[in-house]
Protein backbone atom coordinates (compact mmCIF):
# COMPACT_ATOMS: atom_id res chain seq x y z
CA UNK A 1 0.00 0.00 0.00
CA UNK A 2 1.70 3.11 -1.08
CA UNK A 3 2.13 6.23 1.65
CA UNK A 4 -0.54 7.98 0.30
CA UNK A 5 -3.11 5.47 0.80
CA UNK A 6 -2.04 4.47 3.90
CA UNK A 7 -2.02 7.87 5.55
CA UNK A 8 -5.59 8.61 3.24
CA UNK A 9 -6.69 5.39 5.67
CA UNK A 10 -5.43 5.91 8.63
CA UNK A 11 -7.66 9.45 8.94
CA UNK A 12 -4.97 12.19 8.03
CA UNK A 13 -6.45 14.70 5.09
CA UNK A 14 -5.27 13.76 1.61
CA UNK A 15 -3.19 16.19 -0.04
CA UNK A 16 -4.85 19.32 -1.91
CA UNK A 17 -2.40 18.39 -5.35
CA UNK A 18 -3.67 17.32 -8.45
CA UNK A 19 -2.26 13.94 -10.07
CA UNK A 20 -2.31 11.61 -12.65
CA UNK A 21 -5.91 10.42 -12.04
CA UNK A 22 -7.12 14.75 -12.48
CA UNK A 23 -5.50 14.05 -16.30
CA UNK A 24 -7.57 10.97 -16.87
CA UNK A 25 -10.76 12.65 -15.52
CA UNK A 26 -10.16 16.16 -16.57
CA UNK A 27 -9.60 14.61 -20.20
CA UNK A 28 -13.11 12.56 -19.75
CA UNK A 29 -14.59 15.85 -18.40
CA UNK A 30 -13.46 17.85 -21.74
CA UNK A 31 -14.04 14.82 -24.00
CA UNK A 32 -17.83 15.36 -23.05
CA UNK A 33 -18.42 12.65 -20.08
CA UNK A 34 -20.73 13.81 -17.85
CA UNK A 35 -21.33 10.09 -15.82
CA UNK A 36 -18.47 7.41 -14.88
CA UNK A 37 -19.05 3.84 -14.33
CA UNK A 38 -17.47 1.46 -12.09
CA UNK A 39 -15.99 0.04 -8.39
CA UNK A 40 -13.54 1.72 -6.79
CA UNK A 41 -10.52 -0.31 -6.01
CA UNK A 42 -7.22 -0.18 -4.28
CA UNK A 43 -5.02 1.02 -6.88
CA UNK A 44 -7.59 2.91 -8.95
CA UNK A 45 -7.97 5.25 -5.87
CA UNK A 46 -6.24 8.26 -7.74
CA UNK A 47 -9.17 8.32 -10.16
CA UNK A 48 -11.18 7.99 -7.79
CA UNK A 49 -10.21 11.30 -5.64
CA UNK A 50 -9.67 12.83 -8.84
CA UNK A 51 -13.35 12.46 -9.30
CA UNK A 52 -14.00 14.38 -6.15
CA UNK A 53 -12.58 17.33 -7.14
CA UNK A 54 -14.45 16.86 -10.99
CA UNK A 55 -17.54 17.87 -12.24
CA UNK A 56 -18.42 13.80 -13.04
CA UNK A 57 -20.83 12.06 -11.51
CA UNK A 58 -20.13 8.53 -11.04
CA UNK A 59 -22.72 5.29 -10.81
CA UNK A 60 -21.57 2.95 -8.26
CA UNK A 61 -22.10 -0.79 -9.71
CA UNK A 62 -21.72 -3.46 -7.25
CA UNK A 63 -19.91 -6.47 -9.64
CA UNK A 64 -17.44 -4.94 -12.66
CA UNK A 65 -19.11 -6.98 -15.07
CA UNK A 66 -22.59 -5.25 -14.25
CA UNK A 67 -20.88 -2.14 -14.12
CA UNK A 68 -19.71 -2.70 -17.86
CA UNK A 69 -23.22 -3.66 -18.89
CA UNK A 70 -24.30 -0.22 -17.58
CA UNK A 71 -21.70 1.30 -19.10
CA UNK A 72 -23.01 -0.82 -22.31
CA UNK A 73 -26.82 0.94 -21.66
CA UNK A 74 -26.04 4.44 -20.84
CA UNK A 75 -23.82 4.70 -24.74
CA UNK A 76 -26.56 2.66 -26.50
CA UNK A 77 -29.14 5.47 -25.19
CA UNK A 78 -26.84 8.57 -25.33
CA UNK A 79 -24.73 7.66 -28.20
CA UNK A 80 -21.63 8.69 -26.92
CA UNK A 81 -18.62 6.84 -25.10
CA UNK A 82 -19.01 5.37 -22.02
CA UNK A 83 -16.26 5.84 -19.51
CA UNK A 84 -15.72 2.94 -17.38
CA UNK A 85 -13.32 2.61 -14.15
CA UNK A 86 -11.45 -0.81 -13.10
CA UNK A 87 -9.60 -1.66 -10.72
CA UNK A 88 -6.19 -4.11 -11.17
CA UNK A 89 -6.50 -7.42 -11.71
CA UNK A 90 -10.07 -9.18 -10.23
CA UNK A 91 -11.75 -6.27 -10.60
CA UNK A 92 -10.52 -5.60 -14.38
CA UNK A 93 -10.99 -9.36 -15.24
CA UNK A 94 -14.30 -9.47 -13.95
CA UNK A 95 -15.88 -6.53 -16.22
CA UNK A 96 -14.57 -8.67 -19.33
CA UNK A 97 -17.97 -10.85 -20.18
CA UNK A 98 -19.32 -7.45 -20.26
CA UNK A 99 -17.22 -5.71 -22.44
CA UNK A 100 -17.71 -8.63 -24.77
CA UNK A 101 -20.82 -7.47 -24.80
CA UNK A 102 -20.17 -4.00 -25.75
CA UNK A 103 -17.57 -5.61 -28.18
CA UNK A 104 -19.53 -7.93 -30.50
CA UNK A 105 -22.78 -5.12 -30.74
CA UNK A 106 -20.23 -1.99 -31.14
CA UNK A 107 -20.95 -0.03 -28.55
CA UNK A 108 -18.43 2.86 -27.89
CA UNK A 109 -16.68 2.63 -24.26
CA UNK A 110 -13.58 4.17 -22.78
CA UNK A 111 -12.47 2.17 -20.34
CA UNK A 112 -9.64 3.02 -17.70
CA UNK A 113 -8.06 0.48 -15.97
CA UNK A 114 -5.95 0.49 -13.04
CA UNK A 115 -2.60 -1.26 -13.08
CA UNK A 116 0.29 -2.35 -10.52
CA UNK A 117 2.94 0.19 -10.03
CA UNK A 118 5.48 0.72 -12.94
CA UNK A 119 8.26 -1.67 -11.32
CA UNK A 120 5.87 -4.61 -11.34
CA UNK A 121 4.99 -4.31 -15.55
CA UNK A 122 6.64 -6.19 -17.85
CA UNK A 123 6.27 -9.98 -16.26
CA UNK A 124 8.37 -8.85 -13.28
CA UNK A 125 7.04 -11.27 -10.38
CA UNK A 126 7.22 -9.39 -6.88
CA UNK A 127 4.52 -10.69 -5.60
CA UNK A 128 2.13 -7.22 -5.93
CA UNK A 129 -1.51 -7.42 -4.70
CA UNK A 130 -3.71 -8.05 -8.19
CA UNK A 131 -1.05 -8.15 -10.18
CA UNK A 132 -1.04 -10.10 -13.67
CA UNK A 133 2.01 -10.93 -16.52
CA UNK A 134 0.30 -8.96 -19.05
CA UNK A 135 -3.35 -7.54 -17.61
CA UNK A 136 -4.13 -5.91 -20.82
CA UNK A 137 -3.38 -8.79 -23.11
CA UNK A 138 -6.94 -10.38 -21.16
CA UNK A 139 -8.59 -7.68 -22.96
CA UNK A 140 -7.64 -8.57 -26.48
CA UNK A 141 -10.51 -10.66 -27.71
CA UNK A 142 -13.31 -7.91 -25.66
CA UNK A 143 -11.70 -4.52 -26.91
CA UNK A 144 -10.89 -3.09 -29.93
CA UNK A 145 -7.41 -1.67 -28.77
CA UNK A 146 -5.37 -1.96 -25.32
CA UNK A 147 -2.23 0.40 -24.09
CA UNK A 148 -0.71 1.35 -21.09
CA UNK A 149 0.34 4.53 -20.26
CA UNK A 150 3.56 5.14 -17.76
CA UNK A 151 4.23 8.85 -17.53
CA UNK A 152 1.94 11.85 -17.33
CA UNK A 153 2.45 13.72 -20.69
CA UNK A 154 0.79 10.94 -22.44
CA UNK A 155 -1.91 10.57 -20.41
CA UNK A 156 -3.99 13.39 -21.87
CA UNK A 157 -3.64 11.79 -25.61
CA UNK A 158 -3.87 8.40 -24.64
CA UNK A 159 -7.53 9.40 -23.48
CA UNK A 160 -8.65 11.38 -26.37
CA UNK A 161 -7.20 8.98 -28.85
CA UNK A 162 -9.16 6.76 -27.32
CA UNK A 163 -12.29 8.37 -27.46
CA UNK A 164 -11.65 9.28 -31.03
CA UNK A 165 -11.43 5.15 -31.49
CA UNK A 166 -14.15 4.40 -29.56
CA UNK A 167 -16.56 6.19 -32.28
CA UNK A 168 -14.63 5.62 -34.74
CA UNK A 169 -16.28 2.71 -36.77
CA UNK A 170 -16.59 0.30 -36.57
CA UNK A 171 -16.82 1.65 -32.80
CA UNK A 172 -16.46 -0.21 -29.37
CA UNK A 173 -14.89 -0.37 -26.46
CA UNK A 174 -10.81 1.23 -26.00
CA UNK A 175 -8.68 -0.28 -23.34
CA UNK A 176 -6.62 2.36 -21.61
CA UNK A 177 -4.11 1.28 -18.30
CA UNK A 178 -2.61 3.63 -15.76
CA UNK A 179 -0.79 2.56 -13.22
CA UNK A 180 -1.25 2.54 -9.44
CA UNK A 181 2.13 5.66 -9.00
CA UNK A 182 1.28 6.89 -12.15
CA UNK A 183 -1.87 7.69 -11.06
CA UNK A 184 -1.38 9.03 -7.41
CA UNK A 185 1.78 11.11 -8.57
CA UNK A 186 1.81 14.62 -8.51
CA UNK A 187 1.84 16.32 -11.72
CA UNK A 188 2.90 20.05 -12.74
CA UNK A 189 0.83 19.20 -16.40
CA UNK A 190 -1.88 22.16 -16.02
CA UNK A 191 -5.50 21.77 -16.31
CA UNK A 192 -6.76 19.78 -19.45
CA UNK A 193 -9.99 22.25 -20.72
CA UNK A 194 -9.88 20.99 -24.53
CA UNK A 195 -10.09 17.80 -26.69
CA UNK A 196 -10.56 16.52 -29.56
CA UNK A 197 -14.46 14.22 -29.45
CA UNK A 198 -15.10 14.20 -33.11
CA UNK A 199 -13.38 11.47 -35.40
CA UNK A 200 -12.92 12.24 -38.72
CA UNK A 201 -15.86 10.94 -40.71
CA UNK A 202 -14.98 8.25 -43.64
CA UNK A 203 -17.57 7.96 -46.49
CA UNK A 204 -18.31 5.08 -48.99
CA UNK A 205 -16.20 4.33 -51.78
CA UNK A 206 -18.15 6.57 -54.71
CA UNK A 207 -17.28 3.34 -56.91
CA UNK A 208 -18.52 1.13 -54.46
CA UNK A 209 -21.59 3.23 -54.70
CA UNK A 210 -22.25 3.42 -58.15
CA UNK A 211 -21.88 0.11 -58.22
CA UNK A 212 -24.19 -0.90 -55.46
CA UNK A 213 -27.02 1.60 -57.10
CA UNK A 214 -26.59 0.27 -60.58
CA UNK A 215 -27.21 -2.95 -59.04
CA UNK A 216 -30.33 -2.01 -56.78
CA UNK A 217 -32.03 0.35 -59.82
CA UNK A 218 -31.91 -2.71 -61.63
CA UNK A 219 -33.44 -5.05 -59.47
CA UNK A 220 -36.85 -6.43 -59.99
CA UNK A 221 -37.47 -7.95 -56.34
CA UNK A 222 -35.06 -6.49 -53.93
CA UNK A 223 -35.21 -6.69 -50.48
CA UNK A 224 -33.32 -5.42 -47.32
CA UNK A 225 -31.83 -7.05 -44.12
CA UNK A 226 -31.68 -3.81 -41.21
CA UNK A 227 -28.59 -4.77 -38.63
CA UNK A 228 -27.83 -2.86 -35.02
CA UNK A 229 -25.70 -1.01 -37.46
CA UNK A 230 -28.38 0.94 -38.81
CA UNK A 231 -29.95 2.07 -35.46
CA UNK A 232 -26.41 2.88 -33.58
CA UNK A 233 -25.46 5.29 -37.08
CA UNK A 234 -28.63 6.92 -36.25
CA UNK A 235 -29.61 6.00 -40.05
CA UNK A 236 -33.56 4.94 -39.44
CA UNK A 237 -34.24 7.62 -41.81
CA UNK A 238 -31.88 7.29 -44.88
CA UNK A 239 -33.41 3.18 -44.22
CA UNK A 240 -36.56 4.63 -44.57
CA UNK A 241 -36.35 6.52 -47.64
CA UNK A 242 -34.12 3.87 -49.62
CA UNK A 243 -36.85 1.09 -48.77
CA UNK A 244 -39.71 3.50 -50.76
CA UNK A 245 -37.63 4.37 -53.66
CA UNK A 246 -36.63 0.51 -54.12
CA UNK A 247 -40.22 -0.84 -52.79
CA UNK A 248 -37.89 -3.20 -51.25
CA UNK A 249 -39.17 -4.99 -48.32
CA UNK A 250 -37.27 -4.96 -45.12
CA UNK A 251 -36.92 -7.34 -42.05
CA UNK A 252 -34.68 -6.19 -39.23
CA UNK A 253 -31.83 -8.75 -37.28
CA UNK A 254 -32.51 -8.83 -33.51
CA UNK A 255 -29.93 -6.34 -32.84
CA UNK A 256 -31.67 -3.76 -35.53
CA UNK A 257 -35.27 -4.66 -34.27
CA UNK A 258 -36.58 -0.98 -34.11
CA UNK A 259 -34.56 0.51 -37.24
CA UNK A 260 -37.58 0.13 -39.12
CA UNK A 261 -41.41 0.86 -38.41
CA UNK A 262 -43.37 -2.34 -37.62
CA UNK A 263 -46.66 -0.76 -38.98
CA UNK A 264 -45.07 0.34 -42.15
CA UNK A 265 -46.43 -2.19 -45.45
CA UNK A 266 -42.93 -2.74 -46.63
CA UNK A 267 -42.26 -4.11 -42.62
CA UNK A 268 -41.80 -7.88 -42.04
CA UNK A 269 -40.85 -6.85 -38.44
CA UNK A 270 -37.52 -8.24 -36.97
CA UNK A 271 -39.26 -12.12 -37.91
CA UNK A 272 -35.64 -12.98 -39.25
CA UNK A 273 -36.35 -16.71 -37.59
CA UNK A 274 -39.14 -17.42 -39.66
CA UNK A 275 -38.97 -19.53 -43.01
CA UNK A 276 -41.13 -17.21 -45.04
CA UNK A 277 -38.95 -14.34 -44.56
CA UNK A 278 -35.86 -16.15 -45.11
CA UNK A 279 -37.33 -17.89 -48.10
CA UNK A 280 -38.07 -13.80 -49.43
CA UNK A 281 -34.68 -12.91 -48.88
CA UNK A 282 -33.13 -15.71 -50.35
CA UNK A 283 -35.15 -15.08 -53.56
CA UNK A 284 -34.63 -11.66 -53.69
CA UNK A 285 -32.18 -10.61 -56.63
CA UNK A 286 -30.94 -7.92 -55.09
CA UNK A 287 -30.40 -8.38 -51.13
CA UNK A 288 -29.12 -5.10 -49.12
CA UNK A 289 -27.87 -6.04 -45.96
CA UNK A 290 -26.74 -3.33 -43.74
CA UNK A 291 -24.94 -3.22 -40.72
CA UNK A 292 -25.33 -6.69 -40.04
CA UNK A 293 -23.12 -9.74 -40.36
CA UNK A 294 -26.09 -11.90 -41.70
CA UNK A 295 -25.00 -14.23 -38.81
CA UNK A 296 -26.26 -17.22 -36.99
CA UNK A 297 -29.62 -15.58 -35.91
CA UNK A 298 -30.48 -13.08 -38.73
CA UNK A 299 -29.73 -16.00 -41.26
CA UNK A 300 -32.07 -18.52 -39.43
CA UNK A 301 -29.11 -20.23 -38.35
CA UNK A 302 -27.07 -19.84 -41.54
CA UNK A 303 -30.16 -21.76 -43.98
CA UNK A 304 -30.33 -18.16 -45.84
CA UNK A 305 -28.74 -19.02 -49.25
CA UNK A 306 -29.17 -15.82 -51.52
CA UNK A 307 -29.70 -16.58 -55.07
CA UNK A 308 -29.28 -13.27 -56.25
CA UNK A 309 -26.26 -10.46 -55.84
CA UNK A 310 -25.76 -9.61 -52.14
CA UNK A 311 -24.53 -5.81 -51.60
CA UNK A 312 -23.23 -6.42 -47.74
CA UNK A 313 -22.51 -3.12 -45.60
CA UNK A 314 -20.98 -2.74 -42.35
CA UNK A 315 -18.23 -0.41 -40.64
CA UNK A 316 -16.15 -3.88 -39.61
CA UNK A 317 -14.56 -4.92 -42.26
CA UNK A 318 -14.32 -8.43 -41.16
CA UNK A 319 -17.78 -9.08 -41.29
CA UNK A 320 -17.94 -8.23 -45.37
CA UNK A 321 -18.56 -11.70 -47.17
CA UNK A 322 -17.76 -13.56 -44.11
CA UNK A 323 -20.73 -15.68 -45.13
CA UNK A 324 -21.93 -14.60 -48.33
CA UNK A 325 -19.96 -13.39 -51.40
CA UNK A 326 -20.81 -9.58 -51.96
CA UNK A 327 -20.40 -6.57 -53.01
CA UNK A 328 -18.83 -5.91 -49.79
CA UNK A 329 -18.58 -1.72 -48.52
CA UNK A 330 -16.72 -0.94 -45.51
CA UNK A 331 -18.73 1.88 -43.91
CA UNK A 332 -21.40 3.05 -41.18
CA UNK A 333 -24.78 2.59 -42.14
CA UNK A 334 -26.05 6.23 -41.68
CA UNK A 335 -23.15 7.20 -44.79
CA UNK A 336 -23.78 4.59 -46.77
CA UNK A 337 -27.67 4.79 -47.52
CA UNK A 338 -27.16 8.14 -47.16
CA UNK A 339 -24.87 7.70 -50.33
CA UNK A 340 -27.26 5.00 -51.84
CA UNK A 341 -30.56 7.75 -51.85
CA UNK A 342 -28.49 10.83 -52.82
CA UNK A 343 -27.17 8.92 -56.21
CA UNK A 344 -30.90 6.57 -56.88
CA UNK A 345 -32.29 7.64 -60.18
CA UNK A 346 -35.63 9.10 -60.10
CA UNK A 347 -37.44 7.23 -62.88
CA UNK A 348 -38.95 4.36 -61.30
CA UNK A 349 -37.51 0.71 -62.49
CA UNK A 350 -39.49 -1.08 -64.92
CA UNK A 351 -41.26 -4.70 -63.96
CA UNK A 352 -40.47 -3.92 -60.17
CA UNK A 353 -42.73 -6.64 -57.82
CA UNK A 354 -44.76 -4.69 -55.71
CA UNK A 355 -42.70 -4.86 -52.51
CA UNK A 356 -45.77 -3.86 -49.95
CA UNK A 357 -47.72 -7.39 -51.71
CA UNK A 358 -44.52 -9.14 -50.80
CA UNK A 359 -44.27 -8.11 -47.21
CA UNK A 360 -47.91 -9.10 -46.92
CA UNK A 361 -47.11 -12.25 -48.22
CA UNK A 362 -44.71 -13.08 -45.85
CA UNK A 363 -46.36 -11.51 -43.14
CA UNK A 364 -49.22 -13.62 -43.54
CA UNK A 365 -47.44 -16.51 -43.65
CA UNK A 366 -45.93 -15.52 -40.37
CA UNK A 367 -49.28 -15.64 -38.74
CA UNK A 368 -50.23 -18.66 -40.68
CA UNK A 369 -47.24 -20.85 -39.00
CA UNK A 370 -47.73 -19.04 -35.29
CA UNK A 371 -51.75 -19.92 -35.20
CA UNK A 372 -50.47 -23.61 -35.81
CA UNK A 373 -48.65 -23.71 -32.61
CA UNK A 374 -49.89 -23.56 -29.26
CA UNK A 375 -48.62 -20.32 -28.14
CA UNK A 376 -51.82 -18.38 -27.25
CA UNK A 377 -50.23 -17.47 -23.88
CA UNK A 378 -46.68 -16.68 -25.35
CA UNK A 379 -48.44 -14.39 -27.52
CA UNK A 380 -50.68 -12.65 -24.94
CA UNK A 381 -47.88 -12.31 -22.55
CA UNK A 382 -46.04 -10.51 -25.25
CA UNK A 383 -48.88 -8.49 -25.79
CA UNK A 384 -49.46 -7.38 -22.18
CA UNK A 385 -45.94 -6.14 -21.93
CA UNK A 386 -46.36 -3.93 -24.98
CA UNK A 387 -49.44 -2.52 -23.91
CA UNK A 388 -48.31 -1.62 -20.63
CA UNK A 389 -45.12 0.47 -21.42
CA UNK A 390 -45.04 3.95 -23.01
CA UNK A 391 -44.32 3.93 -26.96
CA UNK A 392 -41.04 5.92 -25.82
CA UNK A 393 -39.61 4.13 -23.39
CA UNK A 394 -36.36 1.84 -24.13
CA UNK A 395 -36.65 -1.58 -23.13
CA UNK A 396 -33.70 -4.08 -22.06
CA UNK A 397 -33.58 -7.84 -22.37
CA UNK A 398 -31.83 -10.30 -21.08
CA UNK A 399 -31.35 -14.02 -22.87
CA UNK A 400 -34.30 -15.29 -22.09
CA UNK A 401 -37.41 -17.15 -23.86
CA UNK A 402 -39.31 -13.36 -23.68
CA UNK A 403 -36.53 -11.92 -25.03
CA UNK A 404 -36.43 -14.60 -27.73
CA UNK A 405 -39.62 -13.77 -28.80
CA UNK A 406 -39.03 -9.92 -28.67
CA UNK A 407 -36.41 -10.23 -30.40
CA UNK A 408 -39.03 -11.61 -33.36
CA UNK A 409 -41.94 -9.29 -32.54
CA UNK A 410 -41.36 -6.52 -30.29
CA UNK A 411 -42.48 -3.24 -31.27
CA UNK A 412 -40.01 -0.95 -30.03
CA UNK A 413 -41.68 2.11 -31.48
CA UNK A 414 -39.44 5.57 -30.59
CA UNK A 415 -38.02 3.99 -27.81
CA UNK A 416 -35.94 0.91 -29.09
CA UNK A 417 -34.79 -2.48 -28.05
CA UNK A 418 -31.73 -3.41 -26.67
CA UNK A 419 -30.80 -6.94 -25.70
CA UNK A 420 -27.37 -8.71 -24.71
CA UNK A 421 -27.69 -11.25 -27.61
CA UNK A 422 -24.34 -9.63 -29.17
CA UNK A 423 -22.32 -11.60 -27.16
CA UNK A 424 -25.48 -13.97 -24.95
CA UNK A 425 -23.79 -13.41 -21.80
CA UNK A 426 -26.64 -13.25 -18.81
CA UNK A 427 -27.10 -10.67 -16.36
CA UNK A 428 -27.21 -7.57 -19.26
CA UNK A 429 -30.73 -6.39 -18.95
CA UNK A 430 -30.62 -4.62 -15.35
CA UNK A 431 -27.85 -3.34 -15.25
CA UNK A 432 -27.62 -2.08 -18.73
CA UNK A 433 -31.26 -0.80 -18.15
CA UNK A 434 -29.75 1.35 -15.23
CA UNK A 435 -27.56 3.23 -16.97
CA UNK A 436 -29.64 3.54 -19.88
CA UNK A 437 -31.82 5.68 -17.53
CA UNK A 438 -28.89 7.75 -16.47
CA UNK A 439 -28.16 8.41 -19.93
CA UNK A 440 -32.15 9.23 -20.66
CA UNK A 441 -32.29 11.74 -17.53
CA UNK A 442 -29.02 13.06 -19.19
CA UNK A 443 -30.80 13.90 -21.64
CA UNK A 444 -33.64 15.27 -20.49
CA UNK A 445 -31.15 17.71 -17.99
CA UNK A 446 -31.38 15.64 -15.05
CA UNK A 447 -28.46 14.53 -13.51
CA UNK A 448 -27.06 11.61 -11.31
CA UNK A 449 -26.71 12.26 -7.74
CA UNK A 450 -24.02 10.87 -5.97
CA UNK A 451 -25.33 8.72 -3.43
CA UNK A 452 -28.97 8.48 -1.82
CA UNK A 453 -30.58 10.92 -3.68
CA UNK A 454 -33.49 10.71 -6.37
CA UNK A 455 -32.46 12.44 -10.06
CA UNK A 456 -36.00 11.53 -11.37
CA UNK A 457 -39.15 13.03 -10.14
CA UNK A 458 -42.19 11.00 -11.91
CA UNK A 459 -42.15 8.39 -15.05
CA UNK A 460 -40.37 10.09 -17.75
CA UNK A 461 -37.22 9.03 -17.87
CA UNK A 462 -37.92 5.45 -16.87
CA UNK A 463 -36.75 2.63 -19.20
CA UNK A 464 -38.12 -1.39 -17.85
CA UNK A 465 -35.45 -4.25 -17.62
CA UNK A 466 -36.98 -7.61 -18.65
CA UNK A 467 -34.96 -11.25 -17.10
CA UNK A 468 -35.81 -14.50 -15.93
CA UNK A 469 -35.20 -16.06 -12.64
CA UNK A 470 -32.09 -17.70 -13.25
CA UNK A 471 -30.64 -14.06 -15.13
CA UNK A 472 -31.65 -11.75 -12.70
CA UNK A 473 -29.58 -13.98 -10.03
CA UNK A 474 -26.58 -12.37 -12.19
CA UNK A 475 -27.26 -8.82 -11.39
CA UNK A 476 -29.64 -8.66 -8.51
CA UNK A 477 -27.10 -6.82 -6.34
CA UNK A 478 -27.92 -3.98 -8.41
CA UNK A 479 -30.74 -3.37 -6.53
CA UNK A 480 -28.61 -1.61 -4.60
CA UNK A 481 -26.79 0.47 -7.48
CA UNK A 482 -30.82 1.47 -8.26
CA UNK A 483 -31.43 2.54 -4.80
CA UNK A 484 -28.40 4.40 -3.55
CA UNK A 485 -28.83 6.33 -7.11
CA UNK A 486 -32.76 6.57 -7.11
CA UNK A 487 -32.96 5.36 -11.07
CA UNK A 488 -36.46 4.67 -12.28
CA UNK A 489 -36.09 1.36 -13.97
CA UNK A 490 -39.08 -1.11 -14.03
CA UNK A 491 -37.72 -4.38 -14.14
CA UNK A 492 -40.08 -7.32 -14.93
CA UNK A 493 -38.67 -10.69 -13.68
CA UNK A 494 -40.43 -13.48 -15.64
CA UNK A 495 -40.07 -16.52 -12.78
CA UNK A 496 -40.18 -20.31 -14.45
CA UNK A 497 -38.09 -22.03 -12.14
CA UNK A 498 -34.87 -22.30 -14.24
CA UNK A 499 -32.87 -21.74 -17.19
CA UNK A 500 -36.20 -22.30 -19.52
CA UNK A 501 -34.28 -21.28 -22.63
CA UNK A 502 -31.82 -23.74 -22.03
CA UNK A 503 -34.74 -26.74 -20.40
CA UNK A 504 -36.38 -26.28 -24.02
CA UNK A 505 -33.31 -26.89 -26.07
CA UNK A 506 -32.18 -30.21 -23.90
CA UNK A 507 -35.93 -31.33 -23.74
CA UNK A 508 -36.26 -30.88 -27.83
CA UNK A 509 -32.63 -32.24 -28.45
CA UNK A 510 -32.36 -35.38 -25.88
CA UNK A 511 -35.86 -35.44 -24.48
CA UNK A 512 -35.33 -34.24 -20.89
CA UNK A 513 -33.35 -31.66 -19.77
CA UNK A 514 -30.55 -31.68 -16.74
CA UNK A 515 -29.26 -29.61 -14.55
CA UNK A 516 -31.48 -26.55 -15.55
CA UNK A 517 -33.78 -26.52 -12.23
CA UNK A 518 -32.67 -23.47 -10.26
CA UNK A 519 -33.47 -22.90 -6.14
CA UNK A 520 -34.22 -19.09 -6.44
CA UNK A 521 -35.55 -16.78 -4.02
CA UNK A 522 -38.78 -15.18 -2.89
CA UNK A 523 -37.70 -11.79 -5.37
CA UNK A 524 -40.70 -9.97 -4.04
CA UNK A 525 -39.16 -10.75 -0.17
CA UNK A 526 -35.87 -10.00 -1.37
CA UNK A 527 -36.21 -6.72 -3.32
CA UNK A 528 -38.52 -5.31 -0.59
CA UNK A 529 -35.00 -5.97 1.39
CA UNK A 530 -33.31 -3.69 -0.82
CA UNK A 531 -35.91 -1.00 0.09
CA UNK A 532 -37.67 -1.73 -3.26
CA UNK A 533 -41.18 -1.91 -4.14
CA UNK A 534 -42.61 -5.39 -5.92
CA UNK A 535 -45.29 -6.91 -6.45
CA UNK A 536 -46.20 -10.10 -8.30
CA UNK A 537 -48.47 -11.05 -10.99
CA UNK A 538 -49.96 -14.32 -11.71
CA UNK A 539 -50.87 -14.61 -16.10
CA UNK A 540 -51.60 -18.08 -17.48
CA UNK A 541 -55.38 -19.61 -18.71
CA UNK A 542 -56.62 -16.50 -20.43
CA UNK A 543 -56.01 -15.06 -17.32
CA UNK A 544 -53.87 -11.82 -15.39
CA UNK A 545 -52.44 -10.30 -18.86
CA UNK A 546 -54.76 -7.20 -18.28
CA UNK A 547 -53.06 -6.89 -14.64
CA UNK A 548 -49.71 -7.74 -16.40
CA UNK A 549 -49.99 -4.68 -18.16
CA UNK A 550 -51.73 -2.56 -15.38
CA UNK A 551 -49.05 -2.98 -12.72
CA UNK A 552 -46.46 -1.92 -15.89
CA UNK A 553 -48.67 1.53 -16.49
CA UNK A 554 -48.36 1.82 -12.96
CA UNK A 555 -44.73 2.30 -12.39
CA UNK A 556 -44.65 4.82 -14.91
CA UNK A 557 -47.08 6.98 -12.77
CA UNK A 558 -45.75 10.78 -12.48
CA UNK A 559 -45.80 10.13 -8.60
CA UNK A 560 -43.56 6.74 -8.59
CA UNK A 561 -40.02 7.47 -8.65
CA UNK A 562 -37.04 5.01 -8.19
CA UNK A 563 -36.88 0.97 -9.20
CA UNK A 564 -40.07 -1.03 -8.85
CA UNK A 565 -39.82 -4.96 -9.46
CA UNK A 566 -42.79 -7.25 -10.84
CA UNK A 567 -42.61 -10.94 -10.55
CA UNK A 568 -44.39 -12.97 -13.28
CA UNK A 569 -44.41 -16.75 -12.44
CA UNK A 570 -45.32 -18.27 -15.73
CA UNK A 571 -43.80 -20.76 -17.95
CA UNK A 572 -43.43 -19.28 -21.34
CA UNK A 573 -42.63 -21.76 -24.83
CA UNK A 574 -40.83 -21.10 -27.67
CA UNK A 575 -42.25 -20.94 -31.23
CA UNK A 576 -41.41 -23.61 -33.42
CA UNK A 577 -38.02 -22.50 -35.50
CA UNK A 578 -38.46 -22.98 -39.75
Amino acid sequence: MSEQIRSTAAGEAAPKIRNGGDLVVETLEALGTTTVFGIPGQHALGLFDALRRSGLHFMSSRVENDAAFAADGYSRVSGKPAALFLSTGPGALTALPGLQEAYATSVPMVVVASQVPVSGLGGARRGMLHQLDEQRRAAIDVTKSQRTVTHHAAIPTAIESAWLEAMTYPRGPVWVEVPQDVLLAKTEIPPIRTANASPTPEGPRPELVWAAVQLLASAKRPAIVSGGGVRRAGAEKALLTLAEKLDAPVVCSPGGNSGFPVEHPLSMGSWVEDRAVTDLLADADVLLAVGTSLGEVTSNYFTLEPSGKLIHVDAEPRVLESNHPALGIACDAKAALEAFVSAYPSQPTEGRESGAERAAQARKAIVERLDGQDLAHERAFMDAIRAGIPDNVPTFWDMTIAAYWGWNCWDGRTGGFHSGQGAGGLGFAFPAALGGAVALAEKRGLKLSDVDAEFSVGGSERVVAVAGDGSAMYSISELATAVQHGIPVTWLIVDDGGYGILREYMVATFGQATHTELARPDFITLARAFGVEAQEVSVGDDAGYSELTDALRATFDASVTGPRVIVVKTHLEMFAMS
